[in-house]
């Protein structure tokens, strides 16, 4: 299995638009920070998880060329608002199946409509067979087992997921016992990590550390990274040896 990420940033990305914070100005690639998403492959399956606003880029650069399936944790903008892009995968594989909870799936419906049309359907449109999730059932995509994660993002249900012994959770700032047992044994835990200081509806760095701390993974990626969380390189020499900032284009194997 590996694992592609295609994305590390936080809702605006960094360089953030017409800002001259240190970070955003800096020339390490690894400080250049599309909007959060994955691409897994294993021996079954091609998934990507969110379709940000930066997901054709995203797709390009990464060489993927078919999805088997498409996950979505919520329907924050930067998670959801590329969608209209599955459509050459529409058009050169058929309906893309989507997996997402019922709530996401309303608030696509409203946002995408012309997507989820059954009739009348404007023929360049994307098409997607909906799969709903129920966070307390694992679900299976081509025979392989995907056990839904759900954690709060503030008020908000965020669903992760873990696939083997990986997990991939973003946008979380708490999660109850139950849900936490989902993650154990892993050998691979990739985690939100927004910034240096506390916020309200994501985890800080030290609340990611604890928590993986806790967890017990035998690796840990941080991703969902703003730029007030610092430059990778200085980030990168204080996290335990285990833990890693993730970054753009790393792809690593499992």
């Amino acid at each position: 299995m590996t694992l592609t990420f295609l994305g590390t940033g936080t809702s605006q990305g960094i360089p953030v638009i017409g800002s001259n914070h240190p970070v955003c100005m800096s020339n390490d690639f690894k400080d250049k920070r599309l909007r959060v998403s994955v691409w897994i492959k294993t021996q079954k399956n091609s998934i990507v998880i969110d379709t940000t606003p930066d997901f054709r880029y995203q797709m390009l650069r990464s060489g993927c060329v078919k999805i088997d399936a498409l996950f979505f944790t919520h329907q924050h903008a930067d998670h959801t608002a590329g969608i209209d892009d599955i459509r050459p995968f529409c058009f050169s594989h058929g309906a893309l199946p989507i997996y997402l909870s019922k709530l996401t799936a309303n608030n696509l419906k409203h946002r995408f409509d012309y997507i989820f049309e059954t009739e009348n359907r404007y023929p360049g449109a994307p098409e997607v067979k909906l799969n709903l999730i129920d966070k307390d059932q694992s679900f299976f995509v081509n025979d392989e087992e995907i056990i839904p994660v759900e954690v709060m993002h503030g008020d908000l249900p965020v669903l992760g997921f873990r696939i083997q012994n990986l997990a991939y959770v973003t946008d979380m700032k708490t999660i109850t016992a139950k849900e936490e047992l989902k993650l154990r044994d892993l050998d691979i835990l990739v985690i939100n990590a927004l910034r240096i200081e506390s916020h309200h509806s994501h985890l800080n760095l030290e609340e990611a550390i604890k928590f993986i701390n806790k967890i017990k993974p035998k690796k840990a990626y941080l991703t969902h990274i703003s730029h007030h969380l610092g430059f990778h390189s200085e980030v990168s020499k204080t996290l335990p040896e285990n833990i890693f900032l993730a970054y753009d284009q790393l792809t690593i194997n499992i």
